[in-house]
């Protein structure tokens, strides 16, 4: 029986890159995203079925995955892609803001998976995947609600993958580096408060770093390592996505705290503040 994977954040980037793999590769795909009315290309392949999924939405979550289960018979995979990321200093962070970017990555992560999961427990199989971020592992200056999002991607994920092994699901982390994706357009929330005058040195710093910065791997990079991940039959939890990502998670993993925050500081240029 052909395989199928529900996709959230299929609309652009990395949740689209994966949609198209998984569907060249044979597989049935749920492809869910707030706005499936302005989705055209993946509408386009088979056995592709392009439906609306708002992980802060509880009933749009839970209509996407009965659509998913009615149209292809059973989900065997689910990838929770979708997120975004807000930056900036967290006194200038208004709270519905806050409560945005838990919402999104973690509480709507919690409830789609919750979703499948009495699926998957009654098939006895199935593979969750959550796309973290090198950020679930190590963090920037400004990113303490994304990172604390991401961490806590990781701590779910992790006590997931032995609570769910008795009943045959497997939970995998894919922690991509830096993407070319909108991250920094519609995926990316920034605070600033220019009054503030103490964190602007911090920002202009680290938005000059950034600027300065290579360009990252291409979201089919990331999206191979999520079919990999997938398929390779393995107990494996961690799967790093992008050169960068490798070295980076190494560095951070070999190194003391003192050691590793004072070079990413002299990196970004923050050890002159």
């Amino acid at each position: 029986m052909t395989q199928t994977i529900l996709i959230t954040g299929a609309s652009s980037g990395i949740g689209r890159e994966t949609a198209k793999l998984f569907a060249s590769r044979g597989w049935n795909v749920v492809a869910t995203m707030r706005t499936p009315e302005a989705e055209e290309e993946l509408n386009r392949l088979e056995d592709v079925l392009v439906t609306r999924l708002d992980v802060t939405d509880p009933a749009s979550i839970e209509a996407a995955v009965a659509a998913g289960i009615e149209r292809f018979g059973q989900i065997d995979t689910l990838l929770n892609n979708a997120g975004y990321g807000a930056y900036g200093p967290l006194e200038a962070f208004p709270m519905d803001r806050i409560r945005r970017q838990f919402n999104t990555n973690v509480i709507g992560l919690l409830e789609t998976t919750k979703a499948v999961l009495p699926h998957m427990r009654r098939q006895g199989f199935g593979t969750i995947v959550n796309v973290s971020s090198i950020g679930g592992q190590m963090t920037f200056p400004l990113g303490t609600l994304y990172h604390g999002t991401k961490f806590a991607v990781e701590g779910i994920s992790e006590a997931l993958h032995f609570e769910l092994e008795a009943a045959g699901i497997k939970v995998k982390i894919v922690e991509p580096g830096m993407i070319n994706t909108d991250f920094g357009g519609r995926s990316f929330d920034m605070v600033n408060d220019e009054s503030m005058a103490e964190y602007q040195p911090v920002v202009q710093a680290l938005f000059g770093a950034w600027a300065g910065a290579q360009a990252g791997s291409e979201p089919i990079v990331v999206a191979e390592v999520i079919w990999n991940a997938v398929t390779d039959g393995s107990d494996t939890l961690r799967y790093r996505a992008g050169a960068d990502a490798v070295e980076l998670l190494d560095n951070r993993k070999a190194l003391d705290d003192a050691t590793f925050i004072g070079g990413l500081k002299a990196q970004l240029g923050l050890d002159k503040i």
